[in-house]
């Protein structure tokens, strides 16, 4: 009996050690994983930079003047965060956030506020997104509607695709009834340049499903987003 006792103790010992050196392993081929993508971010971050002040210099500045010392840094890392969807997807904000719920009425979020950049002149446009839904026993975490529209914004985009993206993100996520997304927008680009029209501004939407189907649908969510 105290031979199979100490055996089993043994076993176990050596099973316990074995998951230890399991898990340690482990570890340190997650540092080494970080390690290696905090590498290779600081590279990317390196290479803007100089890129940064390649510009500037053939601009005609000085980029050893005390104003300008760290301004390549900065701005590699501003279009770093203004470009940071590129490393974001749908799947990943929405796992844990989408519900079964009997409810089949249209869900609106308006006035979402986006901001990306021209891809035509890496210039700026900005403004407002309004999202509906019509639920098809499924409903999703409101912000996550705000998030996605944030995760396609923070790309270099062109309005039109931007509408369409978002749009279709939600429709493939939650199959509803019907999708529908209208962006209000100013773009720098024409303001501050080309034609220099200060009240522009720029209307897109994408219609999918009922809101496409249905004219009454249709007329609804423009009612009630419109409605200021």
């Amino acid at each position: 009996m105290e031979y199979h006792n100490a055996s089993a103790k043994n076993g176990a010992a050596a099973e316990y050690q074995n998951m230890c050196i399991e898990s340690k392993h482990n570890d340190l081929h997650k540092e080494d994983s970080k390690d290696s993508k905090d590498s290779a971010g600081a590279d990317k971050l390196a290479h803007i930079e100089k890129a940064y002040t390649t510009v500037l210099s053939e601009l005609g500045e000085d980029v050893k003047r005390e104003g300008l010392l760290r301004t390549p840094l900065r701005a590699a890392k501003a279009m770093q965060f203004l470009t940071k969807g590129y490393k974001e997807t749908t799947q990943d904000i929405l796992n844990d956030a989408i519900f079964d719920e009997n409810h089949d009425e249209m869900v609106i979020v308006k006035d979402i506020d986006l901001f990306s950049l021209c891809e035509h002149h890496l210039v700026p446009f900005f403004g407002k997104a309004h999202i509906a839904y019509l639920p098809n026993k499924k409903v999703v975490g409101l912000s996550k509607l705000a998030r996605i529209v944030e995760i396609y914004s923070r790309r270099l985009q062109v309005q039109e695709r931007l509408t369409k993206q978002i749009a279709s993100a939600i429709s493939e996520a939650l199959e509803p009834a019907g999708v529908a997304v209208v962006i209000e927008a100013v773009h720098m680009c024409m303001v501050m340049r080309g034609v220099q029209k200060m009240n522009a501004s720029t209307v897109t939407s994408v219609m999918l499903g009922s809101f496409n189907d249905n004219s009454e649908t249709r007329k609804e969510f423009l009612a009630l987003t419109m409605r200021k």
